[in-house]
């Protein structure tokens, strides 16, 4: 399996810049994964939510193949444990998921038509993050679930 991340905007703040990277690394030993920044929209005064969200999800849709698994980072998604997400990985894993892709919205979330491309929806709190901030969540978040995967003791109880 391989996991490919989808992130709307570019990583402009200097901690992330230098935390990403290492997350990725500890990531790429036990898989491979691609982390993909879409740039944002240029003029963007002018468009109205909906048609900022379509021309986003025209994007995205650019990068995901018709036979990639599909995981929106939403509110409105389910909500995980660090194991129970453990668990997710892992199942997909066991299914022969060839690319799973995780995407990260821009300001205002989701067109329709990445709602329905999509098969799940992950939300990581109830609380709202800022889009940089959801980048090291993530990273961190999968390289977690890794270790508990392989009985390594990163997580604790």
């Amino acid at each position: 399996m391989k996991i490919q991340i989808l992130c709307v905007g570019k990583t402009n703040h200097a901690a992330i810049a230098q935390w990403l990277p290492e997350y990725l690394k500890r990531i790429s030993h036990y898989i491979r994964i691609d982390w993909i920044e879409i740039p944002e929209l240029k003029n963007t005064k002018n468009l109205r939510k909906e048609e900022q969200q379509k021309e986003e999800g025209k994007i995205l849709l650019k990068h995901i193949q018709p036979k990639d698994v599909v995981v929106l980072f939403d509110e409105r998604g389910k909500s995980y444990t660090s194991k129970t997400f453990a668990a997710f990985l892992q199942n997909k894993m066991n299914a022969s998921t060839k690319n799973l892709v995780f995407v990260v919205g821009g300001a205002y979330g989701f067109s329709e038509a990445i709602y329905q491309r999509a098969q799940h929806k992950i939300s990581l709190s109830s609380m709202t993050f800022s889009h940089q901030m959801v980048r090291i969540i993530i990273a961190e978040q999968l390289y977690r679930a890794f270790t508990i995967n392989n009985n390594e003791p990163y997580h604790h109880e």
